[in-house]
Parts: structure tokens; sequence; C-alpha cells
């Protein structure tokens, strides 16, 4: 029987890239599946003390296994922005087409366009807490490029490829996906444990 894991998120289009990661080696639930209707708030300096909180906010409400991510964007030229803010970049409510210009506009004077996108991926699993990273390097383009993805897919150009995220499928996107590189590690961690 396939073991459920709860995916601590209100994202779609995060669970449908996690899906298409984990393929058909667990049942993931999203939040709405689980009928847990809250917004877990993101209040801390690092990716790895959001997605606890998000982990453990969801593990105490529900006991079972569960799992969170939080992702950012860091920007060599700004000194790491958006980083731990992405989502909210340029303020509230989150908005992907003002981070995005916010982002294109404070880039305006630098040359140097080199960014990393980094996924911390916590883990809840019978009591325990394990941690995940993936990390995808690239570039910010001049302009959004492609309708695909979410974030600030369509002006990141992963290093080896000539097109960005909003110009690939999902299965194109996870050959340099942060997320994939850390479900992977995921997915071997689980191997190893037995629960695959």
């Amino acid at each position: 029987m396939m073991k459920n894991l709860i995916f601590a998120t209100n994202n779609e289009h995060k669970v449908a890239e996690i899906r298409s990661s984990l393929g058909n080696l667990f049942q993931v639930v999203s939040l709405k599946e689980a009928e847990i209707y809250i917004n877990i708030e993101e209040p801390y300096d690092t990716l790895e003390e959001n997605a606890r909180e998000k982990s453990s906010t969801i593990h105490r409400l529900t006991h079972q296994d569960c799992f969170s991510e939080d992702t950012g964007l860091f920007v060599d030229a700004l000194n790491g922005e958006p980083g731990v803010k992405s989502a909210r970049y340029a303020g509230e409510p989150s908005n992907n087409k003002a981070n995005i210009e916010k982002l294109l506009l404070n880039l305006t004077s630098y040359s140097n366009r080199t960014a990393l996108f980094k996924t911390i991926i916590s883990l809840v699993m019978e009591d325990k807490e394990y941690l995940f990273e993936g990390i995808c390097e690239g570039s910010i383009t001049l302009e959004p490029i492609g309708s695909s993805g979410f974030g600030y897919d369509a002006i990141f150009i992963p290093a080896g490829s000539s097109k960005s995220f909003g110009e690939m499928s999902i299965e194109e996107k996870n050959q340099y996906s942060h997320r994939k590189k850390a479900v992977a590690k995921l997915i071997s961690f689980l191997r190893e444990q037995g629960n695959i």
C-alpha cells in the first residue's frame, strides 16, 4: 500500500512539481486535500527555519508524517536578494509579476546576473526531522521569457540550458530543478530507511 505524505503547502504549482519528482513512490497529499485550511507564516531569516515551521506545524496538527519546503532565489549582484523573502519581495500580498518587475529593476545597472535557486525540504517522519537541500545555479534574463512555471521561472535560465524555466515543461525543468534535487535526496533517504 502506498504511503501517504502530507505536503505542507497551499501552492498547487509546488504540489505538481513534487508529484512529478516523486512519481508513484508516495501519495503526496496537499493541505487542501487533507482538509487543513491554514496559511502558515514564514517569519524566519533562513529557508531551513521556515521549512521547519511549516512541517512542524502540520505534524503537531495531524500527528502524521509530513514534509514542507522553502525556496529562495539568491542573486549575486544584489547580495543574495531576494533570498528568503523571494515570495514577498515586492511586498504583501505575494505577487509574482510585481516580484519580477522589482528584481529586474534592481538589476538594471549590473552586468553580473548570476543567481541560484535553493530549496530546503523539511521531512518529519516518526517524530524526527530531516533536512534536504537542492541548488540550481544559473542567471537572470533581461526580461521574462515563457509563460510556464511560476514565481521567477520566466527570468531564470539554469546553467547548461539556453531556455528559461518559463519555457520548460515540468519534465524539462526537473532535469535542472533545485526542488527536484532536494526531492532526490529525500528519496535516497527514504530508500535507506526502508520506506520505499
